[in-house]
């Protein structure tokens, strides 16, 4: 049962991860690399409450497995800060947001996503507020990549990099209403929410149709949830419905041992 619930956590799928232009990126920074003269015009995207947990599936980068953490309580870390700017800039990052080199996020390889950061600059004592919307960086040594403005902010754009100090703040519950800075948070916990069971994904949804039917008349909460990337449309079945991790994978185990080829805990 362990086993079974350690493979769980490390799968976490919670939606299945799609390929990210962001995972192939080739790192800029220093003064070498001018930031464009207009700001973009359209809007920078806001932190959404929708689903975000594709990305908190394992991924390879160069051969490197990565497994981000369900929990970003608690969570600090020290090492090397550099920043990515204009090539990037309009690229889809991880969660599939825009990005936005003007905006005050940064992207890191384990952190729950929506995640806001504080980050201390040890040699200047500058420090800043992030928010964690992207993966990498994925250079040895650096633990975290600024947007231009971080960077800027902190006193890095014309080095490149700094030693930093990282410490996860959580999700933002409010903001300042003169500022709209966050002013206020809560610990990104992926062992807690809302959980189910998906147990098949299907390319035709008639086939979709005919198994949700099917494990309606023995299982509560089945559904659909159509899912889309680079390989087409899915058309993903699930069943139950929990507050927690732990009780989604012990339904999952349950009912693999009464026959079903696949169940994976996921968070709705």
């Amino acid at each position: 049962m362990k086993t079974i619930i350690y493979q769980i956590l490390i799968l976490l799928i919670l939606s299945f991860f799609g390929c990210s232009s962001a995972l192939d990126k080739q790192y800029e920074y220093g003064s070498s690399h001018i930031p464009p003269s207009k700001t973009p015009t359209y809007k920078t995207p806001s932190p959404s409450s929708g689903n975000k947990t594709g990305t908190q599936k394992p991924y390879k980068i160069k051969g490197v497995k990565y497994t981000p953490i369900a929990s970003a309580s608690g969570f600090a870390q020290t090492g090397i800060a550099s920043w990515y700017g204009s090539k990037f800039h309009g690229r889809k990052t991880s969660n599939g947001e825009t990005y936005n080199m003007y905006a005050m996020t940064a992207a890191h390889k384990t952190l729950p996503v929506n995640t806001w950061v504080s980050v201390h600059n040890l040699k200047n004592n500058r420090k800043i507020v992030v928010r964690i919307n992207d993966r990498g960086p994925f250079v040895r040594g650096r633990i975290i990549d600024l947007s231009y403005t971080g960077a800027k902010r902190i006193g890095i754009v014309d080095s490149g990099t700094a030693k930093v100090r990282i410490t996860a703040l959580g999700q933002a519950t409010s903001y300042s209403k003169k500022t709209k800075n966050p002013v206020s948070f809560k610990p990104v916990d992926y062992w807690k929410g809302n959980f189910t069971v998906q147990v098949g994904a299907f390319k035709v949804k008639a086939n979709a149709l005919k198994y949700k039917s099917k494990l309606s008349k023995t299982y509560q909460n089945s559904h659909i949830v159509t899912f889309n990337d680079y390989r087409g449309i899915f058309y993903r079945v699930r069943i139950g419905k929990f507050t927690n991790l732990k009780d989604a994978s012990r339904f999952s185990e349950k009912i693999l041992a009464k026959g079903f080829d696949k169940a994976i805990a996921v968070a709705e």
